[in-house]
C-alpha cells in the first residue's frame, strides 16, 4: 500500500493517517466493540473458481463461486466474509457425493460474515462449495467500486475495480478474507466486448458470450496461493506501453486513452526494479507478467495487488513536457515500494494484521534501496530522513503513538495502522537494523526468510529468527525494544579531554514531545550507537551497543580541538542533547560543511524538537539556522524549510508574525539569488527540487524581487507567450495566489480546468489555499467540494487552505464542522478522514481549540480517526504551551537582528 500525504511546502511523501486501537480509551459516545472472533478452521478453500459480471451503467455486478474447499471436521455450517452482498442460492457437494442445498444464510453484518446452514453435516473430505450472488459497485473506493473517467471525446464513463487491502475482498465476494488463509484463484470476468479486462495473471481465454453477443468472456490463469487482500480485477478503457524485464518478465502499463507516452518513465523504472529485486533476494519474481495501471478514483498511493498493480494517475503517470522533478521521483519511489511487495508480502504473507507494519516498513526502506540503485543523482538516502526519519520521530514523542506492533482484533481497527509509525518508523528501524547487521548478511537473512515462507504466511518474530541465524548478533532482543515499546530514547552525551583521550558520558531516557520523561517506569531501549570524530566524519570509528541507561566510554588519542559526534549518517532512531560546548564544536563543520548533509541536517532537526519540547530555548535553533547560509544540499534545505514552516505558522498567533517572514528572507535570499530562475547548463534532478523549493519559500515570504518576477512570469504563462517549467510552476502559483486578488484565483481555476493532467490539476488544488481575503478562502473551501476535484483530492484542498494562514485555519476547521455528515460520508472510515482532520486541526495553538476539537468529535464520532483526534489535541497543546514559553523571546531575538551593531 502506498500512502500519500500532501503539505504544502515539502515534496509529496508517502502515508496514511491513523487512529485508535482497541486499548486506548474511547470516547464516551463509541458503543463497546464486542470481542472479535477470526473464522472457523473446519471449512477451508483450497481453490476459487470465481466468475464476475458486472454492469457498468447500474452500478451491479453478478457472480458466481465454485470454491474447491476442505472439510477437516463435520459441520453443519461454514462461516465466511461477506458484506454488501446478497447471497442467492448456495451448495456444497461432497467430491463423488450428492449437492447439499443450504436451508439458510446467517448475515453478521457487524461483523461482515455470513453463516451458511446445511440440513445434514457437511463429512470431512473435500468439496465444493457453489454460491450464486450479487453485489453493487460503489464509489467508495473500497471492495468493487466503480471509477469514473472521460474518454477523450469527453463523454464520462465508469470503470470497474478493486481495492481489497485490508479487508475489502468481501465486498466482491463471499470469500474467508485473512490474510493466512491462502489459496489459488482462476477468475473469469463477462464485459463489453469493448473493454479491456486485467487480472493478477495472463489471459489464456477470450471468447463470445453464449447469452449476449456484445459482451465477452475473459479466463486468467490460475494464480499462485496467495491472500484475498491480494485479488484484483480492472475492467475499462486503456492504452498501455510493453517491455520485457532481463529477466524475461513481461511488464505493461496501463494509462487513460490516449496517454500511452506518460507510462514510459514507469515502465523504465518497473524494468530496472525487477531484477534488482530478484538479485538482491535471490528469488525470481514468480508470475510471468506484472502489469501497472493508472486509476481515476484511487484513495491510497498505490495497491501491490500481485500481477496487478493500481495506482493514483499522480502516482505513475508522467508527461515529459508537465511533469516537475518532485513527480518524477514519487512515481520511481512508488514504483519502487509496490514492487517490493511482490515478494515481501506477497509471496510471503503477514500471519495477520498484527504483522502489518513489517510489510510495509519494510517495503518503505527498500524503495529508497531500489530508487538509489535505479537514479544515484536524486540523493535519495538523505531525503529519506527527511521524509520518513524525523517524521517517524515527531509523531513517536506523542504520548498518543503507539508501538510498531499493534494488536489487531477487529478489522476495523486495521486501518488505523496504516500510518507514519507503520511506515515511516518501521523502515526507520530496518534502516538502523540493516546498518547494524551488514548488507551481506542481512540480505543472507532475507534470502532465507522468503525461501523458508514462500506462499506462506510469517510473523515478525521469524524474520528476527532468519537475520540472527544469518549474522550470529541478537537481532530480536534488540529490535524487540524497538517495535513493542512506542517512543524513543533521547541520548544525552558529555565529554571530558583526559591528556590525550576523550571520555564521553552518555544516558538515554525516553523523549517526550512534552519535555523530559518523567514517569516511574522510564522505558530503555537496546541501543547501536556509532561514534565519528572530525578527523573523518564519514567514517564512525567506533559502534557499540547500549543496552542500560548510562555508559562510558573512552576515544583514545584523540586532541581537544577535534569534535566527536554520535549518529554520524543519522541512521539510529533517536534524538540526541549535547553539551553546549560540544554542540559549538559542530558550528564551523555546518558553515565549511565538512559534516555530511545528513548529519548537518539532523543536528538541526533535533534542536528544533528540543526546542518544541522546552528543552532548550528556540533562539538556540535560529542560531543554528544562520549557520546553514552556505548550505548547498536541497534536503537541508528542505527539511529547514519545514521547520520554519512549523515555527511560521505557529507565530502567526503573535503579533510579529512578520518578523519570522522577515527572517525567512534573510536566510533564502542568499541562495535564491544563486540559483536564480532559469536552470542552467549541467544542472541536475536536486537542482531543480532545491529552485522550486527556495522560491518558494521566498515568494510566500513576500519577497520583493521574487514576487514580482512570479507575477511576470505568471503572465506571460497565462498568455501563452512563455509556458512555465513544470518545476517553477508549484512556486509561482503559491507566490501569485498568496499575494493575489480574485482575478488571480479565477484565472487558477482556469487553468485547473483546463489542465489535462492529473499532475497540474493537484498542483493547483494544493496551492489554492494560500489565497489570503475571506472571502475568497471561502470559495477555496466550496470548490473543494465541487465535482471539479476528485473525492480523494478534496482532502488536500482543505488542507492547503488551513496550512497557508490563521485566517485560513478558522475557516477550514469551521468548514470541515459544517459539512462533517458529507466528508464523512465520503470516505467512511478510511484513511483519508484522519488525513483531512489531522491537515485542519494540528496548526491551532490555543489549549480552548483542544477542548473544542475534543468535544466536536466526542458528539460526531469518528471511530477510524480516534488517535488521530488524540494526537491532534496533543499537539495543539504542546504548541500553546510553546507560544507561552518562548514567543517574547523569539520576538527579542528577532528584533535585535534588526539592529545594525554599534
Amino acid at each position: 500500500y502506498y500512502m500519500v500525504s500532501v503539505s504544502l511546502n515539502t515534496l509529496i511523501i508517502r502515508y496514511r493517517t491513523f487512529s485508535a486501537t482497541a486499548n486506548s480509551p474511547h470516547l464516551v459516545t463509541m458503543p463497546e466493540r464486542r470481542p472479535f472472533v477470526r473464522l472457523p478452521t473446519d471449512v477451508y478453500p483450497v481453490n476459487y473458481g470465481l466468475c464476475l459480471k458486472p454492469d457498468l451503467i447500474d452500478f451491479t455486478f453478478e457472480g458466481k463461486l465454485e470454491a474447491a474447499v476442505e472439510v477437516t471436521q463435520g459441520t453443519n455450517q461454514i462461516v465466511m466474509n461477506c458484506a454488501d452482498i446478497d447471497i442467492i442460492t448456495a451448495s456444497f457437494a461432497p467430491d463423488g457425493g450428492e449437492e447439499i442445498n443450504a436451508t439458510g444464510f446467517n448475515y453478521q453484518n457487524e461483523d461482515e460474515k455470513v453463516t451458511l446452514s446445511f440440513p445434514s453435516a457437511l463429512q470431512k473430505g473435500s468439496g465444493t462449495l457453489k454460491i450464486d450472488f450479487v453485489g453493487e459497485l460503489n464509489d467508495k473506493m473500497k471492495g468493487f467500486y466503480r471509477s469514473k473517467y472521460a474518454t477523450p471525446s469527453g463523454e464520462i464513463r465508469h470503470a470497474a475495480v478493486t481495492q481489497f487491502e485490508a479487508t475489502d475482498a468481501r465486498r466482491a465476494f463471499p470469500c474467508w478474507d485473512e490474510p493466512a488463509i491462502k489459496a489459488t484463484f482462476d477468475i473469469t470476468l463477462i464485459i463489453p466486448k469493448d473493454r479491456v479486462a486485467l487480472s493478477n495473471m495472463n489471459v489464456i481465454d477470450r471468447k463470445p458470450y453464449p447469452e449476449d453477443d456484445s459482451l465477452v468472456e475473459v479466463k486468467f490463469a490460475t494464480t499462485p496461493i496467495m491472500s484475498t487482500y491480494l485479488v484484483a480485477f480492472v475492467i475499462g478503457e486503456y492504452d498501455f506501453v510493453e517491455s520485457q524485464s532481463s529477466d524475461g518478465v513481461t511488464v505493461r502499463v496501463y494509462t487513460p486513452l490516449g496517454k500511452a507516452e506518460q507510462g514510459k518513465f514507469a515502465l523504465e523504472v518497473a524494468t530496472k526494479t525487477l531484477p534488482f529485486y530478484k538479485d538482491y533476494f535471490n528469488v525470481p519474481y514468480p508470475l510471468p507478467k506484472i502489469d501497472l495501471i493508472a486509476i481515476a478514483d484511487f484513495a491510497a498511493g498505490a495497491m501491490e495487488n500481485w500481477g496487478l498493480v493500481t495506482y493514483r494517475e499522480t502516482a505513475l503517470l508522467i508527461d515529459p513536457r508537465n511533469s516537475c522533478a518532485s513527480s518524477r521521483q514519487w512515481v520511481a519511489l512508488v514504483v519502487g515500494h509496490e514492487l517490493a511487495h511482490q515478494w515481501f508480502g506477497n509471496l510471503v504473507t503477514m500471519e495477520w494484521w498484527t504483522h502489518l507494519w513489517l510489510n510495509e516498513g519494510f517495503a518503505s526502506w527498500i524503495e529508497y534501496l531500489c530508487v538509489d540503485h535505479c537514479f544515484p543523482e536524486y540523493d535519495i538516502w538523505t531525503q529519506f530522513v527527511s521524509a520518513d526519519y524525523t517524521r517517524a520521530l515527531d509523531l513517536d514523542a506523542l504520548d498518543n503513538s503507539h508501538p510498531i506492533e499493534v494488536n489487531v482484533g477487529h478489522p476495523s481497527e486495521v486501518d488505523e495502522i496504516f500510518d507514519a509509525i507503520s511506515y515511516s518508523k518501521g523502515a526507520s528501524v530496518i534502516r538502523m537494523l540493516h546498518n547494524y547487521i551488514g548488507d551481506e548478511d542481512f540480505r543472507k537473512g532475507m534470502n532465507t526468510y522468503l525461501l523458508k515462507f514462500q506462499h506462506k504466511n510469517a510473523s515478525t518474530e521469524d524474520l528476527w529468527d532468519c537475520l540472527e541465524q544469518a549474522s550470529g548478533k541478537p537481532i530480536a532482543a534488540v529490535m524487540s525494544s524497538w517495535t513493542k515499546q512506542m517512543g524513543f530514547p533521547i541520548i544525552v552525551v558529555d565529554q571530558e579531554q583526559q591528556g590525550d583521550d576523550r571520555a564521553l558520558k552518555i544516558s538515554q531516557k525516553k523523549f517526550c514531545a512534552s519535555g523530559p520523561h518523567s514517569g516511574e517506569e522510564c522505558p530503555t531501549w537496546m541501543v547501536p550507537i556509532s561514534i565519528c570524530t572530525s578527523e573523518d566524519p564519514s567514517c564512525s570509528k567506533m559502534n557499540v551497543l547500549m543496552e542500560h541507561p548510562e555508559i562510558n566510554i573512552t576515544i583514545p588519542s584523540l586532541s581537544p580541538n577535534k569534535w566527536v559526534k554520535l549518529n554520524p549518517g543519522t541512521v539510529g532512531f533517536y534524538r540526541i542533547q549535547y553539551s553546549s560546548a560540544m554542540l559549538d564544536s559542530f558550528l564551523p563543520g555546518i558553515r565549511d560543511l565538512t559534516l555530511l548533509p545528513v548529519d548537518r541536517l539532523g543536528l538541526q532537526n533535533d534542536l528544533f524538537s528540543l526546542s518544541r519540547a522546552g528543552m532548550i530555548s528556540t533562539i538556540e535553533v535560529l542560531k543554528v539556522m544562520e549557520a546553514f547560509v552556505n548550505e548547498p544540499n536541497y534536503t537541508v534545505w528542505s527539511d529547514l524549510s519545514c521547520n520554519l514552516g512549523v515555527l511560521s505558522s505557529l507565530l502567526s498567533h503573535t503579533d510579529f508574525h512578520d518578523d519570522i517572514q522577515e527572517f525567512i528572507i534573510d536566510l533564502f535570499t542568499p541562495i535564491g539569488l544563486k540559483l536564480g530562475w532559469d536552470s542552467k547548463p549541467g544542472e541536475g534532478h536536486l537542482d531543480a527540487l532545491l529552485r522550486g523549493l527556495v522560491l518558494g519559500k521566498l515568494g510566500k515570504a513576500g519577497h520583493k524581487a521574487t514576487l514580482e518576477e512570479a507575477r511576470r512570469r505568471f503572465k506571460e504563462h497565462v498568455e501563452g507567450k512563455q509556458i512555465l517549467s513544470a518545476d517553477l510552476r508549484s512556486p509561482v502559483y503559491l507566490t501569485v495566489l498568496k499575494h493575489g486578488d480574485s482575478s488571480v484565483l479565477d484565472t487558477m481555476l482556469k487553468l485547473h480546468k483546463q489542465a489535462d493532467m492529473q499532475e497540474e490539476k493537484n498542483r493547483i488544488e494544493r496551492v489554492l489555499g494560500a489565497i489570503s481575503a475571506p472571502e475568497l478562502i471561502q470559495r477555496v473551501l466550496n470548490f473543494a467540494l465541487s465535482d471539479e476535484v476528485r473525492p480523494q483530492d478534496t482532502v488536500s484542498v482543505i488542507g492547503g487552505v488551513a496550512g497557508s494562514s490563521k485566517q485560513g485555519r478558522k475557516a477550514a476547521w469551521k468548514f470541515v464542522k459544517d459539512n462533517w455528515e458529507e466528508l464523512h460520508n465520503r470516505y467512511q472510515g478510511g484513511f483519508l478522514i484522519s488525513r483531512l482532520i489531522k491537515l485542519t486541526v494540528d496548526g491551532f495553538a490555543i489549549d480552548k481549540m483542544a477542548t473544542e476539537v475534543k468535544s466536536f468529535f466526542e458528539s460526531h464520532p469518528a471511530p477510524a480517526a480516534e488517535r488521530t483526534v488524540q494526537q491532534c489535541c496533543e499537539n495543539i497543546l504542546l504548541n500553546a504551551a510553546w507560544l507561552k514559553r518562548d514567543a517574547d523571546d523569539i520576538h527579542q531575538y528577532l528584533l535585535q537582528r534588526k539592529v545594525p551593531p554599534v
